[in-house]
């Protein structure tokens, strides 16, 4: 199929290089859903002036600014006023890098998978296209690797700042009278999947550089240079 010199090869899915970027596009997709889409609660049971075993909430969600999340007020009088707002401990904006690196990947296995099975005599006979690819191949690798890394750092502090040690960093739960009890907290398993999303994601892309570099003309130049210098490949008998 043919339109604007576009040259539709469906026939292309099937060649290492873009069942790859197919894959790359499916984990990075699944890497970004399952972080930035995440929304949590923290529920704890007060005790106070005026209140029994009241519930009090701080919901949470991605970018993880937990700084300026507070738990609301067992009451409106708020304990006799021996409540004040109660923020949550942290910041883990990080999160954005990786939530960030996913959604420009994705675009940019669209826009690869639009050239190798539209475009694949572009791709094939313009080297600049190639070199192109491997170079940002593997600046992206590199990327998935500090990002998701430093995502699991984050992940683990944030599961410190909301677990049951919350307690004892809530200055109103200190208050002469106020007992406060840890409930629940949002499981977090789709938090934890993004991290693994990460990691396959890195491991994508850095396995990918060696399909990329076959079709760049730097392969063919490693070899003219190693016949030069009198090394050939050896031959079969």
């Amino acid at each position: 199929m043919r339109m604007f010199g576009l040259r539709v090869d469906v026939g292309m899915l099937l060649e290492p290089l873009v069942f790859i970027k197919v894959l790359q596009w499916i984990f990075s997709f699944f890497a970004f859903a399952t972080c930035g889409g995440f929304h949590g609660e923290i529920t704890l049971l007060v005790s106070c002036k005026g209140v029994v075993n009241k519930t009090v909430t701080a919901a949470f969600a991605y970018p993880f600014r937990l700084n300026t999340v507070a738990f609301n007020a067992p009451d409106p009088k708020r304990c006799g006023g021996t409540w004040t707002d109660s923020y949550l401990v942290g910041n883990f904006s990080s999160a954005q890098f990786f939530v960030t690196l996913a959604a420009l990947v994705l675009l940019y296995c669209i826009a690869a998978l639009v050239v190798y099975v539209g475009y694949k005599d572009v791709y094939q006979h313009n080297s600049k296209f190639p070199l192109t690819d491997l170079f940002v191949t593997v600046i992206i690798s590199f990327l998935w690797l500090v990002s998701t890394f430093a995502w699991s750092k984050a992940l683990a502090d944030i599961k410190i700042s909301t677990g049951a040690s919350i307690i004892s960093q809530t200055d109103s739960c200190k208050a002469p009278g106020t007992t406060c009890h840890f409930v629940s907290v949002t499981r977090m398993g789709t938090l934890n999947a993004s991290v693994v999303f990460g990691l396959l994601n890195m491991v994508l892309w850095g396995g990918s550089t060696s399909f990329v570099y076959k079709d760049t003309n730097l392969r063919n130049q490693s070899n003219k240079i190693s016949q030069v210098a009198g090394i050939y490949p050896a031959q079969r008998i």
